[in-house]
């Protein structure tokens, strides 16, 4: 296990159950197990959780199952069945956090609501991710990401005049499971120095709602609604990609006048831009967009990328260049940082990158990515099942294991 100056893991010692599914919930618990928490995920015992299913393109394994659940164990449970209800409740007499983004009112109906739980188990934590919150017009309202980046707007200012565009990554539940995993953070410090443990509750949709208030603001205040603008920003300009004469792409992003002054001076070559009524201003180039981004294309058509890169370095001009998704792992700043790992899945090793952030002194505990209810046995024989009692569970269909798979 990684060491911290303490000779342990941020959260070694804190045990987390988890009923996940999908993207929100597992990548909240996948972060606590990167901090060294233990993290035992009940998964269906046909087929698991239904990520695992989503495509095969890992080494025949899910892309969305081993970026969300690695470092945790699983075990297959049928927690509709009385005998898995109990493997289940004998968990949570133990654990530190619980964490579940069933269907609306799922685990209500098993009696592991936050304050039930909480009386039985004055010191755990119950985090429930929700669609759109456990009280409301829309509680009982499936939620998926799609739906949800609708629904909060984000569809309204993400893609191009002709039609919207879906966010290329799950959004709406990387926005929850972060806040979930802030949230429960939060709540053990609490618990640590009051010696209370307060349930967490996060839905897609409040988490997703925060993340667009600022074009909310924008449209609800100016009256203007924030145009579709592509790979452009609405209220920036020039902030955006454009084509140097190799034909690729140079994202520019001029977050102020004075930069702006910059990149006509020493990257354009045409001082006297700057200064054009047109475009002196922020608020002047984004009502002249158009003008503005052509005439910047047509100078730096004239430039290679090396070129274009060269002078807006050295002016101190931010820009990027577009990263194809199968390069990202070979990213020179991932590369030169030794940002990437090696963990291994049942069908052979990945590539996995450390957390975003980092805390002096202690590494990450990057642990692998489990077969679907590959650690039940070892589980319940902790709880004190021997292997006679874990075979009859298995038989009756309570349990997964290697033996009845």
């Amino acid at each position: 296990m990684p060491e911290d100056d303490d000779g342990q893991a941020p959260l070694v010692g804190v045990t987390v159950v988890s009923l996940e599914q999908a993207v929100a919930a597992p990548y909240a618990t996948r972060q606590l197990a990167d901090l060294g928490a233990r993290v035992i995920k009940i998964e269906r015992i046909d087929g698991g959780d239904f990520a695992r299913g989503y495509d095969r393109s890992v080494h025949g394994l899910s892309s969305y199952f081993v970026w969300l659940n690695r470092g945790k164990e699983s075990l297959a449970l049928d927690v509709k069945h009385p005998r898995g209800q109990r493997i289940l409740r004998e968990l949570l007499a133990t654990a530190d956090v619980f964490v579940q983004n069933l269907g609306p009112g799922a685990t209500a109906r098993m009696g592991l609501d936050a304050s039930t739980l909480s009386e039985l188990h004055p010191r755990l934590i119950v985090c429930d991710v929700t669609g759109y919150g456990e009280t409301g017009p829309r509680r009982d309202r499936k939620a998926y990401d799609l739906l949800v980046q609708a629904e909060a707007g984000l569809l309204s200012v993400t893609g191009n005049d002709d039609q919207p565009a879906r966010t290329g990554v799950s959004i709406a539940d990387i926005a929850a499971g972060m806040y979930a995993y802030s949230g429960i953070l939060t709540a053990l410090f609490v618990r640590a120095t009051t010696g209370r443990a307060r349930p967490v509750s996060v839905s897609l949709f409040e988490a997703l709602a925060e993340w667009v208030s600022q074009p909310a603001y924008y449209a609800q205040y100016s009256g203007i609604r924030p145009p579709r603008t592509g790979a452009r920003h609405a209220t920036i300009a020039p902030y955006g990609p454009f084509v140097t004469g190799d034909g690729e792409a140079v994202l520019l992003a001029v977050q102020n006048d004075r930069e702006w002054r910059r990149m006509c001076r020493e990257v354009l070559g045409m001082p006297g831009m700057a200064d054009d009524p047109r475009f002196a201003t922020n608020t002047d180039r984004v009502a002249n967009r158009d003008q503005v981004e052509s005439a910047i294309g047509d100078i730096l058509a004239t430039f290679s990328t090396g070129e274009t890169m060269r002078r807006l370095d050295e002016a101190g001009v931010a820009y990027g260049q577009m990263t194809d998704a199968a390069r990202l792992f070979s990213h020179p700043v991932l590369v030169g940082r030794d940002r990437v790992r090696r963990i291994s899945t049942d069908r052979g090793s990945i590539d996995a990158l450390l957390p975003p952030a980092t805390l002096g002194g202690a590494e990450p505990a990057l642990g692998d990515v489990p077969a679907l209810g590959a650690q039940g046995p070892a589980i319940l024989q902790e709880l004190g099942y021997d292997d006679a009692a874990v075979d009859d569970l298995s038989r009756a269909g309570v349990v997964r294991t290697e033996s009845s798979v």
